[in-house]
């Protein structure tokens, strides 16, 4: 499939690299961003920073402006909700805090899963490790990958339609916080927080007005809004909860490489939002050319 077409000065920003659930290196991601014809890409791997140095290295050779960022894990009762995080300060004590009690979380609740599994099918937490790199954040995408090289599923997909479905009973949540605390962390720390993918199940599961209030009085920036994943029933009401409440609209493609059929630059982020989210962010500064 051909990438989309380029237009000068917009940016992706949503992709994931090995740190999480990626499966290209932060430098193979700036490549294709370059490949891909765009001014810039944030990298928002999962609850992690740590692939911000090699993408910040790949920068004079792609010449594409990357933006700090990562995928902010949170909870409102029983359903995950992501909050994208630009420009934060990577050593803030809280964040740093609160992303590693997360990560801790995904790791038990990875070998749970793969404890219940293991008890019907040929997988061992050997077999997930062995689809990760040092350090990364370790969640159910490397787990489907797993079963993918055991030969029990075909693709990532099918591992999370089948056996990764929570209908299976294989799966269990993470801790996370709420999006409120999240919000408050993310500027505590000098970021700028926007609602990722609101649109995923439907006009009838969209954020409430009165919910999205708290979040906009905490400092929410924007809702991502053109997203390969965003039902088309729900993007009307997105964009009007986007007027009423002042709120930035983003573009981005959540971009995974071979995890995911979305491609990289798809869904895009007009240069002057992306320059208001510059403007705001004071944790970190983004790596231009």
């Amino acid at each position: 499939m051909p990438e989309a077409p380029a237009v000068v000065g917009e940016a992706d920003l949503h992709a994931h690299s090995t740190v999480s659930d990626g499966t290209e290196s932060p430098a193979r991601l700036m490549r294709q961003a370059a490949a891909a014809g765009l001014w810039g890409v944030a990298l928002t791997d999962h609850d992690a920073t740590t692939g911000w140095a090699e993408a910040a290295a790949a920068v004079p050779e792609t010449g594409v402006v990357l933006i700090p960022g990562m995928e902010f894990s949170t909870r409102e009762g029983f359903t995950s909700v992501h909050m994208l995080a630009y420009l934060i300060d990577p050593l803030h004590e809280g964040l740093l805090a609160e992303t590693a009690r997360i990560r801790e979380s995904r790791l038990t609740r990875a070998e749970e899963i793969v404890r219940r599994i293991g008890r019907d099918y040929d997988l061992s937490w050997d077999d997930v490790l062995a689809q990760t790199i040092e350090g990364a954040t370790i969640g159910r995408p490397h787990i489907a990958d797993a079963l993918v090289a055991r030969g029990h599923v075909a693709t990532r997909s099918a591992a999370f339609d089948g056996i990764l479905h929570p209908r299976t009973g294989y799966a269990q949540p993470h801790y996370a916080p709420d999006p409120l605390t999240a919000v408050r962390l993310i500027r505590a720390a000098g970021g700028v927080p926007v609602l990722a993918h609101p649109g995923t199940r439907g006009a009838h599961r969209v954020i409430p007005p009165e919910r999205l209030a708290r979040l906009v009085d905490a400092g929410l920036f924007g809702l991502e809004i053109d997203h390969p994943e965003n039902r088309d029933d729900a993007k009307p009401q997105l964009r009007e909860l986007a007027r009423r409440f002042g709120l930035a609209v983003t573009g981005s493609s959540d971009y995974h490489g071979a995890g995911k059929p979305n491609r990289l630059g798809e869904c895009r982020t007009a240069r002057d939002v992306v320059e208001r989210i510059i403007a705001e962010g004071s944790g970190s500064s983004p790596v231009t050319p």
